[in-house]
C-alpha cells in the first residue's frame, strides 16, 4: 500500500518493539504455565500471571504467539513485518473477543479486564510494528515516498 513506507527510518525502533512484545508474551505464557500447571487446560478460576486472568490453555497460546513473534523478529526482513501485522490482527480480535464473552461461561481463555486491555495494547503495538516495519530496495523506497507525495 502506498500510505505504508518502505525503508522507515524508525525500522529498528518498530522491530525491537515487535521483539518486545514477544517476549512479554513467552514470559506471560511461562509464569501462566508455571501459575496453573496440575488445572484443567481451559479451567475458569481465579488464576493471574503479570495481575492478568489465565489459564493453562491460554499460556500455552501466549507462548506459542510470542515464539512465533520472535522467530520472525530473527528471521527479519520483510518476514518479521507480515508476522507482525497478522499477529496484530489476531491479537486485536482475541481482545475484542474476551470483552464480549468476559462474564460469560463461554470465557474459555480465563480473560480478565485486564487481560483484553493488555492484549488489545499488545495487538496495536504489533499493528504498528508490521505496517511501520517493511524494507525494500531504494527504488521501492523511492515510489513510496512519490505515492504519498501524490496523495498528499
Amino acid at each position: 500500500m502506498a500510505h505504508f513506507p518502505v525503508n522507515h527510518p524508525l525500522r529498528p525502533t518498530y522491530r525491537a518493539l515487535g521483539g518486545l512484545t514477544g517476549l512479554y508474551l513467552i514470559a506471560f505464557g511461562i509464569l501462566g504455565v508455571i501459575e496453573t500447571s496440575g488445572d484443567e487446560f481451559f479451567a475458569q478460576n481465579d488464576a493471574e500471571a503479570l495481575w492478568q486472568g489465565t489459564n493453562l490453555g491460554h499460556s500455552v497460546i501466549s507462548a506459542a504467539v510470542g515464539l512465533i513473534i520472535l522467530v520472525g523478529v530473527a528471521v527479519g526482513r520483510n518476514a518479521d513485518a507480515a508476522i507482525h501485522k497478522w499477529s496484530g490482527y489476531a491479537l486485536a480480535a482475541l481482545s475484542l473477543a474476551e470483552l464480549a464473552v468476559l462474564r460469560t461461561d463461554a470465557n474459555y481463555l480465563n480473560a480478565t479486564m485486564p487481560t483484553v486491555i493488555v492484549t488489545m495494547v499488545l495487538g496495536l503495538v504489533l499493528l504498528l510494528a508490521g505496517m511501520y516495519g517493511k524494507v525494500g530496495t531504494e527504488e521501492q523506497a523511492q515510489a513510496s515516498r512519490e505515492a504519498r507525495l501524490f496523495l498528499e
